[in-house]
């Protein structure tokens, strides 16, 4: 790495990727290095709209890139572990985008492999990075709503969706929780932590997959989240968040937010604004970049062990279903 750049590499250039190479050249310091498809036309084509310097015609060719500092994964779920494991055994620190892997067993593999080869390693849970995100759990922390009782959000696309389409096909890691429950499941995992108890219950569609699925979470001494994901109709994907002295709503598109309101009983509803530009991928790019020039190997922010923790949340859930892929 030069004194204070850092070189991007893309894998999977498809829609996630484009958006976060959209985001990259808000980040100082970024440069847009490479990217690598199975399709070298994929490849030039995606560069070539993006800005990035080279492109290569396979993943092990930008893996091996000398002049890649790090690799941003983007390719359907069921790809996350291959791609990811090698561009770490070349020695790349690595974003991975959500989930990291299918299962926990597979996510742990990743982070042994990335300390045993001493790189960085994170999931790319874009929504932790975001500015109104953090500014909530600083005010829970911070006791701003009291002891939280609940949790709400919902995340639902409108379908239909075809049986060939990534979100039903179960060798794509398709289906609701995978794609859509994780942003509800972490806002809950964000400001509680682990739940003591998991119960869930979902439709299935003719592929195996969930398409429509409710995730009941309880924490000792109390608190409960109620959370919804669907693939066959559009949700208000809002979530709140309740204490004894107050509320926190967040407006329909919680994932990505700019702002949110907090209610506390004999006050004004308190109104905070905290926008950006582009898509929002560029703070967690920027966290990456931080944590790799201080030579560290995760961040504090989406710690190896939370990872860990929601994916065996996801193994769980999906038992429950009935999900296998």
């Amino acid at each position: 790495m030069t004194a204070q750049k850092v070189r991007w590499g893309i894998v999977g250039p498809g829609g996630i990727a484009a958006q976060f190479a959209k985001d990259l050249p808000l980040v100082e310091g970024a440069e847009l290095a490479a990217v690598g498809s199975r399709s070298a036309e994929t490849a030039a084509a995606f560069a070539k709209r993006y800005g990035f310097a080279r492109s290569h015609g396979s993943y092990a060719e930008l893996a091996a890139d000398p002049e890649v500092d790090v690799v941003y994964i983007a390719t359907p779920h069921a790809q996350h572990f291959d791609a990811a494991l090698l561009c770490i055994e070349a020695g790349k620190a690595v974003l991975v985008e959500k989930p990291i892997t299918l299962d926990l067993s597979a996510a742990a593999q990743l982070i042994q492999a990335a300390h045993t080869n001493n790189v960085f390693l994170m999931e790319a849970m874009w929504m932790r990075f975001n500015p109104a995100i953090r500014k909530i759990h600083e005010l829970v922390e911070d006791g701003a709503i009291g002891w939280v009782s609940s949790i709400h959000a919902d995340f639902g696309l409108q379908g239909p969706f075809e049986p060939e389409h990534r979100l039903r096909n179960p060798e794509l890691g398709g289906g609701a929780l995978l794609d859509l429950g994780v942003y509800p499941i972490n806002l809950a995992h964000l400001i509680m932590g682990a739940p003591t108890s998991v119960q869930a219950w979902a439709h299935l569609t003719p592929e195996g997959v969930d398409e429509n699925t409710g995730v009941l979470l309880g924490w000792r001494p109390g608190a409960v989240a109620a959370l919804t994901c669907s693939i066959n109709g559009e949700s208000r994907n809002a979530a709140s968040i309740t204490g004894t002295d107050g509320r926190i709503d967040l407006p329909p598109g919680f994932f990505m937010p700019q702002s949110f309101v907090l209610n506390r009983p004999g006050r004004d509803p308190e109104t905070f604004e905290l926008p950006f530009e582009g898509n929002g991928y560029q703070f967690e790019a920027a966290e990456v970049q931080s944590r790799i020039l201080a030579g560290e190997l995760e961040s504090p922010l989406v710690p190896h062990a939370t990872t860990l923790e929601i994916m065996g949340l996801l193994d769980t859930i999906r038992s429950d279903i009935g999900v296998t892929y």
